[in-house]
């Protein structure tokens, strides 16, 4: 009973020296005065312009695998070759394609002799729809066919890649890989705090250090609809014609977004402060005579100004912008002129 009588003691004690520490911390920061300079928040015209790099990529590739299996005959093209819709790529194995063109005609004859009975009401309307309907399916296969034997490209481009060589059986991986190059498309990842600003069909300048003099155009062809939560940023997709074929996919490139002149609050940029260890920037306003910490996001540096975010600030605050480095959140200033 004793020993429980001693902890329940001390334990009390602690519990009393903790709220007087923590009473004595707070009576020395209201007791505290920091002296300090002030100025007003202004809102300030800037023009905003954003520049992030990316990488090129063909803005359509296609895989040239047919759905069916078999020795490759012959491949017409190899890689570098430029390609319009349509031109003939790749003829397989015909053994399967030769026995469909013959139930094909076996079954029109069919049909065609069922209709002729049909008319004459000598068969019945459900043996006219089966014959029919067998006919139909023979010539779906032949063109299904027709179309995996001798395989066309589906769009203009370059072939970029080729897997097998004239004669090798075909295992399913694509014999060729058609990329269209006319156009070329960029992904881009942009701070959420531009999300008003960003829409489609926005123009961009596409430059590399290939071509050092010149700007290639593009524009925002796709803004993605959500933020990643890792990285607080969004993607866009932008779209860029390249008919002289002069950017190649793979080419790292510098994209630059003119967003144009938009209104934004500007404080001194020595007034915005960094915690230690951490990216999160802060400053201090004058909250009738106390300092109050408010947590800001930075936008574009303009000499010695700076663009913030909040929400918590509005135009006509007043800024600590002399001493800011020595206080903490509720100090009581004298504000100097």
């Amino acid at each position: 009973m004793k020993s429980l009588f001693k902890i329940t003691m001390l334990f009390g004690l602690t519990i009393l020296f903790t709220n007087c520490a923590s009473a004595d911390k707070k009576d020395q920061i209201e007791e505290r005065v920091e002296n300090v300079k002030v100025s007003l928040v202004e809102r300030g015209t800037v023009s905003r312009e954003i520049n992030l790099s990316t990488v090129l990529e063909g803005y359509e590739t296609v895989n040239i695998s047919p759905s069916v299996t078999g020795i490759i005959e012959h491949i017409y093209v190899d890689v570098g070759r430029r390609i319009q819709k349509g031109d003939l790529l790749v003829r397989m194995d015909q053994t399967q394609l030769k026995s469909a063109k013959l139930n094909a005609a076996n079954a029109g004859k069919e049909f065609e002799r069922i209709r002729i009975l049909r008319e004459t009401g000598t068969v019945s309307q459900q043996a006219y729809d089966q014959a029919k309907l067998g006919y139909e399916q023979t010539k779906e296969n032949l063109e299904f066919l027709q179309a995996n034997t001798f395989v066309k490209a589906p769009i203009n481009g370059v072939i970029s890649a080729k897997n097998y060589e004239d004669g090798e059986l075909y295992g399913g991986s694509p014999i060729l890989t058609l990329t269209q190059t006319n156009f070329l498309k960029a992904l881009i990842s942009i701070p959420e705090s531009y999300i008003p600003f960003v829409n489609e069909g926005m123009k961009v300048e596409v430059s590399t250090d290939i071509y050092p003099n010149e700007k290639f155009s593009a524009s925002i062809e796709t803004v993605y609809p959500t933020i990643d939560p890792d990285t607080h940023s969004f993607q866009v997709k932008l779209k860029i014609p390249n008919s002289d074929n002069r950017l190649r996919s793979g080419m790292y490139v510098s994209s630059t977004l003119n967003l144009g002149e938009v209104e934004a609050l500007m404080v001194p940029y020595q007034s915005v402060l960094r915690l230690t260890g951490t990216n999160e920037r802060y400053l201090f306003l004058d909250d009738n005579g106390v300092a109050k910490r408010v947590r800001v996001k930075t936008g574009k540096r303009f000499d010695s100004m700076i663009e913030i975010v909040s929400d918590d600030i509005k135009v006509g605050d007043k800024l600590v912008t002399l001493g800011q480095a020595r206080l903490v959140d509720g100090v009581k200033l004298n504000v100097l002129d």
